[in-house]
Order: C-alpha cells, then structure tokens, then sequence
C-alpha cells in the first residue's frame, strides 16, 4: 500500500530523508532512533477549532502547546484534541505517525516559532519512520503560521 506522507513529499520537490527506525515507546527513545535532540523530534498534534474544523499544531519534542498562545493567535475562546479516532479520521494518520504531508485534508498548520532554521524530524504516516527534512523550506511549503505557541515541557524520560 503507498504512503500518502511520502508519496505528498515527493510530490512537493521538498529534500528529505526518510528513517526507518522501528517501535518507539517515548519522544526521548524517538530520538534516539533518530538520531536527533529532543527538540528535532516534531510532534504534529491536530486540534480542533469546531465541526469539520481542525488544524495540524506543529511543535518542538521538548516543547508543549501553550492553550492561551494558541486561543489568542487564531482568534477562538475554546479548542480541544480529538480523541485517537477523530484524529485518523479527519488526517487519515493513526496518532504517532501523524503529518501534514497528505493527509487526507490540507488542514491549516500552525508550528511554533523554535522550529525556524532546523533540521527537523516529523512523522510520516506510519509506525516506526520518521522523516528529516530542514523547516523553512517545509513550513513555507506548508504555508504554516510560525508563532510562539508553545510552552516547556517536562524533562523527557532517558
């Protein structure tokens, strides 16, 4: 069966690496299967604004969503995170392997502001590869809003 992440990379003419690495079971062993730090490990977490209303949060692996920042930057008193299946349903990526590189809708991304000028890692469709690819390039194709709309995480385990 194809893979829609790769397959929408490939169609985007974006330079990336894939990495096939294997189950993971936290964001520090991601990393290191990686090969990457912590905050080079991209957690795409898709949030949703109402009915059929969703967007893909883009955020460093040492990082957390910061709800006001975000409420605040897209105008809205009230979001949520659908739950595992809402999640596939409206990305058509199971949680964990999740991207916005062809996903089932081009929901609107939003990465915060520390990504800019990495090599970042994000999932890419399925358990156990990853993809590295540098951010500009990928957020510009994204054509994602870059803001601070994270928060410090807690210390990853390992």
């Amino acid at each position: 069966m194809p893979n829609p992440a790769l397959a929408a990379l490939d169609a985007s003419h974006l330079r990336y690496r894939v990495i096939r690495h294997g189950p993971v079971r936290d964001l520090a062993e991601a990393a290191r299967a990686l090969g990457v730090a912590v905050p080079d490990v991209v957690k795409t977490i898709v949030v949703r604004r109402g009915a059929d209303d969703h967007l893909f949060v883009l955020t460093p692996g040492d990082r957390v969503i910061s709800w006001p920042k975000l409420r605040a930057l897209l105008g809205v008193n009230r979001l949520s995170m659908p739950d595992a299946a809402a999640a596939k349903q409206v990305t058509g990526y199971e949680r964990g392997t999740i991207t916005p590189f062809g996903a089932t809708r081009a929901w609107p991304v939003v990465a915060d502001e520390r990504l800019r000028g990495r090599t970042i890692t994000l999932g890419a469709g399925e358990h156990g590869v990853g993809v590295a690819l540098d951010a500009d390039p990928a957020l510009a194709f994204l054509a994602a809003t870059v803001a601070d709309v994270t928060d410090p995480g807690p210390a990853p385990a390992g």
